[in-house]
């Protein structure tokens, strides 16, 4: 049986860097800036130099372009792992035919976002018969969701009214022992349970499209609450521990009264016939619905259980904080420690390079990860209850301490408080002959090795568009020491120039800046966000909102992954570095090639199914 949407008595379900890590903005655009400081080791004769990783093509259409009758369908070969491919039908290209197959009995879904305009979406079989299709009205998402056996299928996208841009997103999973699993992308997927399966299982992978009110929903309608048994996970108690191949998890669980067992994670919205729960936590700062990363992480999602804990300390090295004519910093940002004699305050200068700075970097990165959050101002925070401590490493102005100095102050405090720590850096060596390199300086590398519970969140540098492979020092740690998370940089649903993009892809644009790519690379983050913005007038704002572009580059990215981790270990103080950093990778939404590969390392961050992670672990699950 397949079920999908349909518009009222027409369709119907069928049984069936700124500058490149030295200048990550590009010089053509508005706001961009040369606000990337670098660092240098004042105590060292041999002068090292650091950027900040901050850094925006054409839409990525499919290639070629997918034809229009089933002889010219764009081929997808066998179904394996979820596909999300982004492209355009209207008045000059009516309809899109995606050719896939299966290899065996398959739980499948099928989602189109991001629409303009009106567009449908049909299933057909091998031989050309429809066998589901999904007409919603207006932009309203379309979606497919049941069972299908072995064997080629197509899928046709067309128009209906209007032009518009899609994001036609697709999963199957093997159904194996009478369980159903079914996969969601990063968008908005509707899942809808089916009859006849002892278990079924359900991940819904973050939802870029939370922000505009389409939620990732879990379709009970053919079944009053009253006859189902719920029991939803919480911090205390409450779901079903269960391995769904990537790691024991703390899964919301639905016991219907002829036994059927339904798992699920990831879902932002259950819907019975009689009544709708919801499954996330919407905070009243009025940014929130904008910050589509957070919604595309599953952040909203993973605060049912943490919003932070005060036995976790967020470290930030960056270019210290933006101030206004008093003196004070964003009002964004909650209470910061700073180190004594360390001038936290942004100088907005490059000693090194002459170089004056715009913009506050130091000021984005921090409030990505730690903004004030539910107070009705503003944007949220991914954490909203960690201790904060800043130390200005960028620019070599005087009162700077170097990454060696600062990684150990902060080693220092924490210890001091029996608190966990996480160190966001971003910042990197820019260069194609630093590619990869993993020996510039000695001393930092030895304050990894000498720590290995404390977790180092690192950008992988923004100089991918020149089409090499290697990320920068220091994320190429990464690739030696197992408390080094190296992060690269994801679009969300539109580009800087405002293209349609496909929400996971690596961003590189010709010309101006890439997300780094190569061995060592962990995970992806999503960058061209919205952040706090000071500037070296004394002003305040927020990247992201009126005429200020996205704060963007894997400066934007890495704090995006170190913000989630500390959610995990929030939830679970007991885990080492190693096995936090094991778990953002085991639970990440896989992109690119199968599995690991190294230029998306093992994916796309999801903060929801890494905390409940860490809630398994920590109930006795391996």
């Amino acid at each position: 049986m397949l079920s999908t949407s349909r518009r009222s008595n027409e369709y119907f379900s069928v049984t069936s860097a700124n500058e490149s890590l030295e200048k990550l903005h590009s010089t053509s655009r508005v706001l961009e800036s040369g606000i990337l400081p670098e660092f240098d080791d004042p105590l060292s004769s041999n002068r090292t130099t650091y950027s900040s990783s901050l850094s925006n093509s054409v839409t990525p259409q499919v290639t070629p372009d997918p034809g229009s009758n089933l002889g010219t369908a764009y081929n997808l070969g066998t179904l394996n792992r979820p596909f999300t491919l982004t492209d355009f039908v209207g008045n000059s290209d009516v309809s899109d035919i995606y050719r896939f197959n299966l290899a065996s009995n398959s739980s499948f879904n099928l989602s189109l976002n991001g629409l303009t305009a009106d567009a449908d979406v049909e299933l057909l079989n091998g031989n050309g018969t429809r066998l589901a299709i999904s007409g919603a009205s207006g932009t309203t998402s379309e979606w497919i969701d049941g069972s299908l056996n072995t064997g080629t299928y197509y899928v046709k996208v067309f128009q209906y009214t209007g032009n518009t841009n899609y994001r036609l997103s697709l999963s199957a999973t093997p159904i194996v022992n009478g369980v159903r699993s079914v996969l969601g992308n990063l968008g908005a997927d509707t899942f809808t349970w089916q009859s006849g399966f002892n278990r079924t299982v359900i991940s819904g992978n973050g939802n870029v499209d939370f922000g505009r009110g389409a939620l990732d929903t879990l379709n009970l309608a053919s079944i009053s609450s009253t006859t189902a048994r719920l029991n939803l996970a919480s911090a205390n108690g409450g779901g079903v521990v269960y391995n769904p191949g990537n790691g024991a998890r703390v899964f919301d669980a639905i016991t219907l009264n002829n036994g059927n067992q339904v798992l699920f994670e990831g879902i932002d919205r259950i819907r019975f016939a009689d009544r709708t729960i919801n499954r996330f936590v919407r905070p009243n700062d009025p940014l929130f619905n904008q910050q589509w990363n957070l919604h595309m992480m599953g952040v909203h999602n993973a605060w049912q259980f943490t919003k932070g804990s005060t036995n976790v300390l967020i470290g930030v090295q960056d270019s210290g904080l933006g101030v206004n004519s008093s003196g004070n910093i964003h009002p964004e940002l909650r209470t910061t420690y700073v180190f004594p004699g360390n001038n936290y305050i942004d100088d907005f200068r490059d000693v090194f390079r002459n170089i004056n700075h715009q913009e506050s970097h130091g000021t984005a990165v921090e409030g990505i990860i730690a903004a004030r959050s539910n107070n009705g101002v503003g944007m949220s925070g991914i954490n909203w209850t960690s201790p904060v401590y800043n130390i200005d490493v960028l620019g070599g102005n005087s009162g700077d301490l170097d990454i060696a100095q600062a990684a150990q102050a902060m080693i220092n405090q924490a210890n001091s408080q029996g608190q966990r720590l996480v160190i966001n850096m971003s910042l990197g060596t820019p260069g194609l002959s630093n590619f990869g390199r993993t020996d510039i300086f000695p001393a930092f590398n030895q304050v990894v090795a000498n720590n290995p519970n404390v977790l180092f969140v690192i950008a992988a540098g923004n100089e991918g568009h020149l089409g090499a492979s290697g990320i920068s020092y220091p994320a190429t740690l990464a690739s030696l020491y197992n408390n080094v998370i190296a992060v690269g940089a994801s679009w969300g649903t539109r580009s800087a120039n405002n293209f349609a993009t496909t929400p996971g892809d690596r961003i590189s644009y010709p010309g101006w800046w890439g997300s780094q790519y190569g061995t060592g690379l962990t995970l992806m983050g999503p960058s061209e966000v919205i952040a706090p913005y000071a500037d070296r007038y004394g002003r305040f704002s927020y990247w992201g909102t009126g005429s200020i572009p996205g704060f963007n580059g894997t400066s934007a990215a890495a704090p995006n992954v170190a913000g989630v981790a500390s959610l995990v270990w929030s939830a679970n103080r007991n885990l080492s570095a190693t096995r936090i950093k094991q778990i953002l990778s085991q639970t990440a939404f896989d992109l690119g090639a199968r599995s690991y590969d190294t230029v998306y390392g093992h994916g796309f961050v999801n903060a929801d199914a890494a905390v409940r992670r860490a809630m398994a672990i920590g109930r006795g699950a391996a």
